[in-house]
């Protein structure tokens, strides 16, 4: 693993991946038909987070991510943002995975959906990205627990001693 400034982050974008699917596995048990506007609203949530993740990978990498706002006028199937938010995801854990201390301290100028201007440093963007899809996760869950569903415990100590992870005192 390259010398980064902070060695929590690819346990942290593991974490994340996990953690979103955890969420998904429930959101897929919700009944559609009987809680739609609860789906709905679960994966409008959902989409945003997803959305924001795109928009900062992009800006990550310096490239165009094509989005005008912060979430899509349409709202994906569960089945399709699954699978796209888990391929972005798996980017995330490579990309964080190939970080050098100085590229995390590197700042990058990018311009926000709204126009305004930004600069942040990798690290600061990476830090955003989970932060706040660990914030609209818990936002998520508790929608879905309208439907009767219970969200998984979406925590980083959970995550870290899953069975397995040679982390449990014995």
């Amino acid at each position: 693993m390259p010398a980064t400034a902070t060695s929590t982050l690819p346990s942290l974008f593991a974490t994340k991946a996990w953690a979103g699917e955890e969420l998904f596995k429930v959101l897929a048990g919700v009944d559609a038909a009987a809680h739609a506007p609860i789906v709905h609203n679960a994966l409008r949530i959902l989409n945003h987070i997803h959305v924001v993740d795109s928009i900062f990978m992009a800006h990550l990498q310096g490239v165009a991510h094509g989005h005008v706002a912060t979430n899509t006028p349409e709202t994906p199937t569960v089945p399709a943002l699954a699978a796209a938010a888990h391929e972005l995801d798996l980017r995330f854990c490579a990309y964080v995975g190939q970080l050098t201390a100085a590229d995390l301290q590197q700042r990058l100028s990018f311009t926000f959906t709204d126009g305004d201007r930004g600069l942040m440093s990798r690290e600061e963007m990476l830090l955003h990205v989970i932060t706040h899809g660990s914030y609209h996760r818990g936002a998520a869950g508790q929608v879905l627990r309208g439907a009767g569903a219970t969200p998984p415990r979406d925590l980083y100590t959970r995550f870290l001693h899953l069975p397995g992870s040679g982390r449990r005192a014995e």
